[in-house]
């Protein structure tokens, strides 16, 4: 039994582990998969992601609105690549897109200006924190177990052979963080651990590439009378120059709007407020080679950005038990579902189940 959700490291025994339901770190948009380069698995796992999100949603009474979103072009030379943006949602597949005009832009979006924007209808938000909390039930509802505050800081195989073992062999992952002794004994790993992927592969003596170096997003937020003025996500165009979409309006499940985000580097790879600070994140990140400035989830050995789903695994012992999911991009959050099922058939594949 495989649970693969986003910040859990799940494993063969049933059980996941995981520092806590972080899930809700997101901006909250189902995307459509309007911006991805077609073929990709970005692509591909947003199209397919996005629909199995509302379908588990519809099945769960997960509440959620279908506000769509504009993508607007304000001045002449953004036009082009907004069409641009047109043809490669259409490659995607992405349903029911159309251009619009500043009319129908007003309509839709009493105050908001533009010459042309990309219509996307099916774009929607949730509270992932209740989607991942209801994953959460569900793998424990199969018989799962999940522990949380039980940081894995080794992986070595067990002294002697266990039952649990087809071949005898097992995997043990020690905990001395809150539960000092505790050992979970798995004949399979697959690690989704996010902010700390690079980390967990290294332990497992599988390679630390690509490297996680955390930047954090800041978003403001729209006064509480003022949040009429935005009815669904409002992007502009985005600027080629730069690897993320650009400061945009998101309605929230809560009634707020957000405004964000901005890319700043992090000081610690959990650091969710502003001077969360952690010297070794920190020395992580500045002694590593990468661009500077940009949102990077994970980097090559170039410092190049590595813009798509990474997975992998290693040799040995260890390594040969382990799939590793190293990169796993916006909007992972949409494609969570997809992601899973992709991971499973993997998991079957490489460990012949």
């Amino acid at each position: 039994m495989f649970a693969v959700h986003l910040s859990y490291l799940s494993i063969s025994c049933n059980a996941a582990l995981g520092q806590d339901l972080k899930f809700g770190h997101n901006s909250g948009v189902i995307h459509s998969g309007i911006y991805y380069k077609p073929g990709s698995l970005k692509a591909k796992l947003c199209v397919q992601g996005a629909a199995l999100c509302y379908e588990y949603c519809d099945q769960k009474g997960i509440p959620y609105k279908r506000c769509g979103k504009l993508i607007v072009a304000v001045e002449q030379d953004e036009i082009p690549r907004l069409k641009a943006l047109y043809e490669r949602g259409l490659q995607n597949n992405v349903r029911d897109l159309k251009l619009i005009g500043a009319k129908e832009i007003k309509a839709k979006e009493p105050f908001c200006r533009g010459l042309m924007a990309l219509d996307s209808p099916h774009t929607g938000i949730v509270n992932y924190k209740q989607v991942a909390q209801s994953y959460a039930e569900d793998f424990q509802e199969a018989g799962g177990t999940i522990f949380t505050d039980f940081e894995v800081t080794n992986m070595e195989m067990a002294k002697e052979s266990s039952s649990e073992s087809e071949d005898g062999k097992a995997v043990v992952l020690p905990s001395i963080y809150s539960i000092p002794g505790e050992e979970i004994y798995c004949q399979h790993i697959v690690t989704c651990a996010g902010l700390y992927s690079d980390r967990l592969s290294e332990i497992s003596g599988c390679s630390p590439e690509p490297r996680i170096v955390p930047f954090r997003g800041d978003y403001l937020v729209l006064k509480p009378e003022k949040c009429y003025m935005v009815k669904g996500n409002i992007y502009p165009v985005p600027n080629p120059r730069f690897p993320f979409l650009g400061f945009h309006f998101t309605p929230r499940m809560d009634g707020s709007v957000w405004l964000g985000p901005n890319a700043v580097l992090a000081f610690k790879r959990e650091g969710y407020r502003l001077f969360d600070f952690s010297t070794g994140d920190f020395l992580d990140a500045v002694t590593y080679r990468g661009p500077s400035g940009v949102r990077a989830q994970a980097l090559d050995t170039d410092g190049n950005l590595v813009d798509d789903f990474v997975f992998d695994g290693g040799s040995g012992d260890i390594g040969s038990r382990v799939l590793h999911v190293r990169n796993a991009p916006s909007p992972a959050a949409t494609s969570s579902l997809a992601i899973a099922k992709m991971i499973a058939d993997e998991v079957k594949r490489r460990f012949e189940l």
